[in-house]
C-alpha cells in the first residue's frame, strides 16, 4: 500500500510538472513570437500615412534627394540588422527604437520630428526577430540593447539621442546602464512608456489576461527562456539599468496606460539620477502621447534636447 501511494505521488508530480513545462513552453512561445507579417512594409506603410499623413510628403522628399538610405549591418553574432538611415548632413543623430511586434517604418513619424522638425540625421534599426532583420525570437530589450549600443558605435555622432517607445523605451533603458562609446560629447536617452522588467510585465500581463499569479508559471518559463535562449526575465530589468546611467533621460507615459501600467514610470524616474526629467500625458493610453500631444510632445523635446 505504502509503494503505490509513493508512485501515485511520483506520477501526479510528473504529470504536474509536465503541465506545467508545456504551460511555460507556450507562455513563451507566445510572448516572444515575432509579428507573422513582420516582412509587410505595404501594409505598415499604409498604418503610418493613414496615422500621420503628414510623412507621405515628407517621405517623398527623401526618396527624391537620395538621403534615405536601408542597409543590413551584420552584428558581432553573425546575424543582420536591417536599418534605416536618413542623412541630412548634421553632426547630431537621433537612434529611434521601436516597440514590440513592430518594427521601424511604423514609427516613421519620430523620424520626421527628428529630421524636419530638430534637425537631426535618424537611424531607424529593426530589431531581432522584426520587420527585415534576421531572428526568430524576440528578445524584449535585454539583448538587443547590445545592439543598440553596437549601431550607436556604428553611427557615432558628436551629439545623440537615443528615443525608445515601449519595448523600444526598455531597451534604450537597459542600454543606458552600459558603457558608452567615446567621443560622443552630448548623449541622452528619451523613454516613451517602457516598462520596468520583463519580470514586471509578464506578470502583470499573466494576471490580466489569464487571472494567475506569477507562481510558480513565470519561474518555469523564465527558466525556459535561460536554457533556450540564454537569458531571464529577472535579470531583463530596465529599472537596474537607469539606475547605473548617469546621462540625462526624459521618461514620458501616458496617465491611462494599463498595458505598460503608469505606476512603472514613477518607478524608474526615482530609480534613476539626474539629470532626469518626467511627463505625465493626459487622457493617453499604451504608446500614444506624440499622437495625442503632437505639439507639446515636439516642444518638450527640443527643450529637453537643448
Amino acid at each position: 500500500m505504502k509503494k503505490i501511494t509513493v508512485w501515485f505521488v511520483i506520477v501526479v508530480l510528473a504529470v504536474l510538472m509536465g503541465v506545467l513545462v508545456g504551460a511555460g513552453s507556450y507562455m513563451l512561445d507566445f510572448s516572444l513570437a515575432p509579428d507573422p507579417t513582420r516582412a509587410n512594409t505595404d501594409s505598415c506603410y499604409r498604418q503610418l500615412f493613414t496615422d500621420y499623413p503628414e510623412t507621405r510628403e515628407w517621405m517623398d522628399s527623401l526618396r527624391t534627394h537620395h538621403a534615405l538610405r536601408d542597409t543590413m549591418i551584420v552584428m558581432p553574432g553573425g546575424y543582420r540588422l536591417h536599418t534605416y538611415y536618413i542623412n541630412r548632413g548634421s553632426q547630431r543623430t537621433a537612434m529611434v527604437i521601436h516597440g514590440w511586434r513592430d518594427q521601424a517604418i511604423k514609427f516613421f513619424y519620430f523620424a520626421r520630428m527628428y529630421e524636419r522638425l530638430l534637425g537631426y540625421n535618424v537611424v531607424m534599426p529593426d530589431l531581432y526577430a522584426s520587420g527585415m532583420s534576421d531572428g526568430d525570437m524576440l528578445r524584449m530589450g535585454w539583448l538587443d540593447r547590445l545592439d543598440v549600443l553596437q549601431l550607436l558605435d556604428v553611427f557615432k555622432a558628436d551629439t545623440m539621442v537615443v528615443h525608445g517607445v515601449s519595448m523600444g523605451a526598455a531597451t534604450t533603458m537597459m542600454m543606458s546602464g552600459e558603457q558608452m562609446p567615446e567621443d560622443i560629447r552630448d548623449l541622452r536617452f528619451v523613454a516613451d512608456c517602457g516598462y520596468t522588467s520583463v519580470w514586471d510585465e509578464f506578470a502583470g500581463e499573466l494576471k490580466n489576461q489569464f487571472g494567475l499569479p506569477a507562481f510558480p508559471l513565470m519561474y518555469t518559463t523564465s527558466l525556459l527562456c535561460q536554457l533556450r535562449y540564454g537569458w531571464n526575465f529577472d535579470e531583463a530589468s530596465a529599472l537596474r539599468q537607469v539606475a547605473k546611467c548617469q546621462y540625462p533621460m526624459f521618461f514620458i507615459h501616458g496617465d491611462s496606460d494599463d498595458f505598460v501600467p503608469t505606476y512603472m514610470v514613477h518607478q524608474l524616474y526615482d530609480a534613476k539620477s539626474a539629470p532626469k526629467e518626467l511627463w505625465i500625458t493626459k487622457g493617453t493610453d499604451h504608446a500614444h502621447s506624440y499622437k495625442n500631444h503632437r505639439t507639446e510632445y515636439v516642444a518638450r523635446v527640443r527643450r529637453f534636447l537643448e
